[in-house]
């Protein structure tokens, strides 16, 4: 409050109630509304997934977790600098002052003064581009008063929404970015426990698995300026939900006045980023205001159309011009669709997990799809550091406290049954719903792209965890790299062979000509690819290997191998020491499906280079094991640390 410091010594004190209480209390006040979990979550400016989602436990926090100081200044004080740095080479620098004096701007050695706003040209500036779509310049940004100094980084470039008959495509600087994405919860249930050097090592599972994109789910938080600030330097695009997500939201004071402050806070934060490429109203409120009764429940209450209709596109409008927005995901275009139709703008596919087998996402044509995933378990070691059963069960009661989905484990049998054989034990359980997992996953991206041009993305849930859990995450709580990591790694490899029923497509996702030999079967054919482009090859039947130089390949079995059988002993293993821990290499004498080193059982800090690799005989591969630590070499090359979807038949 103004007016309060005084000179010398001045205290801040604050006190905190209840959230919880503080939300129970605005329910029995403005009514109760739909949301997805027990407590009232949307009737308070917390993060929802504080109160426990179906990922993450039930830890309602309260305290400062950012910094928080009393400020007094002489002159001119700078409340927020937003920077537009576009592709035509032109900065709009925004600031928003308090006291009578101006700004001086310098930008690439041009320097402005003035109020409000000001444009700055530099005509030699080089473009920022996403990941895989060029470098990522940075130019500094210096902002100065008589009283005040601030500086951001920005790139030049320009972002837009291509909507034509349904689509929803993103393009950078006018070049269409297929989007290889993965959605972000926060990473721990603490949020003061980030720094700088956790995001980049969470942002490198990201870009090391061929991510260019991280949703910021709307049940989250705004993360911290070191999130944003290391997708710049990496070229990772960033699609910022804002905070709603799974609830019906009251529009009522005090809760529109917080919104509209918390909003404005975070756009004057954030709007400078190059790597902010979206911002979206709220995750799947559309969607369960249409088709999960909430229009009957709720009757004559306020839902949150205001904000996503009005208050946030204003926001954006006023704050962030230059910027999409799009007001839900799932969203269609057309008011007149369900707002999860598949077929315009954006969907998310989740009775693929909940109801039906992975494989039904070959029935869908969608045009992006934001939100689609499938369950395993965390590594090994996480598992049981945080799990101490005796002995381990897959219904064990403190797994049980890990595993917070509805009907969770069942689930997890039912989607493995039509694919691998139920396992003998939990050792094999592990395995295999892991392995399953991957699986999945790999089906439904691999199915995905194949759609391209008419598909432009797919962002798939989830990226990380926040805690020792089963999940939909492919790198798990303690950030440890599951089986899913290394089979999206693959199918979102820059080029790939996919083969969809009676073809092979030939993805090229890359910025020069593909131009190589490919063994389709028995035959090998030379193919041409241009850049960020994709052909389409006859494809013989039945069992099918694809391989190329240059190329992600593929395999087809003649039936799930829960119905053909895979053959058991399947390859020769050999393990030595190497100066950076150990080399482990596999030597195929008959077909081997989806080979994994599960190192973390024999020290949790070791590190393997690849998995879900599949072998045809003959084949080799070495896998590099990077640790500190003394590994027995006969463990490394036996069960259960080196698996295959073949040692589940033994």
């Amino acid at each position: 409050m103004r007016g309060s410091i005084r000179s010398g010594v001045n205290l801040l004190e604050v006190e905190f109630d209840s959230a919880l209480e503080v939300a129970e209390a605005e329910r029995d006040r403005l009514g109760r509304r739909p949301e997805v979990y027990p407590h009232p979550f949307a009737m308070i400016r917390k993060s929802a997934c504080n109160f426990g989602w179906d990922w993450g436990p039930d830890i309602v926090t309260a305290g400062i977790w950012r910094p928080i100081a009393l400020e007094s200044w002489s002159g001119t004080r700078i409340d927020a600098v937003r920077v537009s740095a576009r592709a035509d080479r032109t900065a709009t620098v925004s600031v928003d002052l308090e006291g009578d004096g101006e700004f001086t701007v310098s930008l690439a050695g041009r320097i402005v003064s003035g109020r409000g706003s000001v444009e700055i040209a530099v005509p030699e500036a080089e473009l920022w581009w996403p990941r895989s779509h060029g470098a990522q310049p940075l130019f500094e940004v210096v902002v100065e008063t008589d009283g005040d100094s601030l500086t951001q980084r920005v790139g030049f470039r320009s972002v837009t929404i291509d909507s034509t008959d349904g689509a929803f495509g993103v393009r950078v600087n006018g070049e269409p970015v297929y989007i290889r994405g993965a959605n972000w919860i926060p990473d721990d249930p603490f949020p003061s426990n980030m720094n700088r050097g956790r995001y980049a090592t969470r942002i490198t599972d990201a870009t090391e698995a061929n991510i260019n994109l991280l949703r910021v789910w709307g049940g989250g938080i705004y993360e911290s300026d070191d999130f944003y600030a290391e997708c710049d330097e990496r070229g990772v695009l960033v699609w910022q939900d804002f905070l709603f997500a799974c609830a019906a939201y009251p529009e009522e004071q005090p809760l529109w006045g917080e919104v509209t402050a918390e909003v404005e806070d975070a756009i004057d934060r954030l709007a400078s980023h190059p790597s902010l490429v979206v911002w979206n109203g709220a995750n799947e409120n559309f969607w369960e205001y249409v088709d999960f009764g909430w229009a009957e429940e709720l009757g004559d209450l306020t839902w949150g159309e205001g904000y996503y209709l009005s208050l946030l596109p204003g926001l954006v409008a006023r704050l962030d011009p230059d910027r999409p927005y799009v007001p839900n995901s799932p969203f269609s275009w057309d008011a007149s669709h369900d707002p999860n139709d598949p077929s315009d703008a954006l969907v998310h596919i989740w009775d693929v997990w909940n109801e039906v087998d992975y494989t039904a996402y070959a029935a869908y044509s969608p045009r992006f799809v934001s939100e689609f995933g499938f369950q395993g378990p965390p590594a090994w070691s996480t598992l049981t550091r945080a799990v101490r059963d005796e002995p381990l069960a897959p219904d064990g009661p403190e797994l049980m406290v890990h595993q917070k989905a509805k009907d969770g484990q069942a689930k997890l049998l039912r989607g493995l049954a039509p694919h691998l054989p139920q396992p003998r034990d939990f050792v094999d359980w592990h395995w295999a719903t892991q392995l399953n997992q991957a699986r999945a996953m790999r089906f439904g991206i691999h199915h995905f792209r194949s759609l391209a041009p008419f598909n432009q993305g797919t962002i798939m849930w989830q990226l990380n965890d926040c805690w020792p859990v089963v999940s939909w995450s492919a790198v798990d709580g303690d950030g440890i790299r599951k089986p899913l990591w290394y089979a999206m790694r693959a199918a979102y490899a820059d080029r790939i062979a996919i083969i969809v029923g009676d073809e092979v497509v030939v993805i090229n996702d890359a910025p020069e000509l593909l131009d190589t030999q490919m063994q389709i079967g028995d035959e090998s054919v030379r193919v041409r690819v241009p850049a960020r482009s994709a052909v389409r090859l006859p494809a013989p039947a039945g069992a099918l290997v694809v391989r190329g130089t240059g190329v992600e390949g593929d395999i087809r079995l003649a039936g799930e191998p829960a119905e053909v059988g895979l053959n058991w002993p399947a390859y020769q293993a050999m393990a030595a020491a190497t100066p950076s821990g150990y080399a482990v290499t596999v030597t195929a004498f008959a077909l081997t499906i989806d080979l994994c080193l599960l190192a973390d059982r024999l020290d949790e800090a070791a590190q393997v280079d690849r998995g879900m690799v599949s072998l045809t005989p003959g084949e080799s591969i070495t896998f590099a094991v990077t640790t500190e630590a003394a590994l027995d070499l006969e463990a490394l090359i036996g069960i259960p640390i080196l698996r295959s979807a073949n040692d589940l038949f033994r």
